[in-house]
């Protein structure tokens, strides 16, 4: 099984395909808030950057799959993206499952004031709706269930081929 993963990090197709995943799901984001109407709310907005940084692991792994570090460095920062993101849905679940007064979000996204990307970028990371507002499902589940899913998948994932690293790969002498 780690053969497996150390070659799809060792192969640019796995990281287009992490690349690709990424790409997808930041653009169903985008027609569920411009093509549907869905007012992101601040937790969506967190998960957006979540993803973002996935994806910028996947870009950073097509660079140069061969070298190790570089491998390193996007398995380091998609891990990041996805347990970061797996937190923030999981407790934007909460918000959704324990809607009360003192369990709410903020208003709008606490950026820093050096990178305040939601006056920067108003159309993808301002902040409109309500955390604890279920607006859309799919077979019982709400976005942010299917985002738990999502990015338990991606930490999986990421976890299993950063242990991949650590195994030799064999080199077969044709004789």
């Amino acid at each position: 099984m780690f053969s497996f993963f150390k070659n799809l990090s060792i192969n640019r197709s796995g990281w287009f395909l992490l690349t690709f995943s990424a790409v997808a799901l930041e653009a169903t984001a985008l027609y569920f808030q411009h093509g549907m109407g869905l007012n992101p709310c601040v937790m969506c907005i967190y998960e957006r950057l979540a993803l973002l940084a996935i994806l910028a692991a996947g870009v950073i792994g097509l660079i140069a799959p061969r070298f190790l570090i570089v491998r390193l460095v996007a398995l380091a920062l998609g891990l990041y993206g996805a347990i970061k993101g797996l937190i923030y849905a999981i407790q934007h679940n909460q918000y959704q499952v324990n809607p009360q007064p003192w369990n709410q979000c903020p208003f709008s996204p606490q950026f820093p004031e050096t990178l305040p990307l939601n006056k920067w970028f108003p159309n993808l990371f301002e902040a409109t709706g309500l955390c604890s507002e279920n607006v859309w499902s799919l077979w019982g589940l709400s976005m942010a269930q299917w985002l738990i899913v999502i990015f338990a998948v991606y930490t999986l994932v990421l976890v299993l081929v950063l242990l991949s690293q650590f195994k030799t790969t064999s080199k077969r002498i044709f004789s």
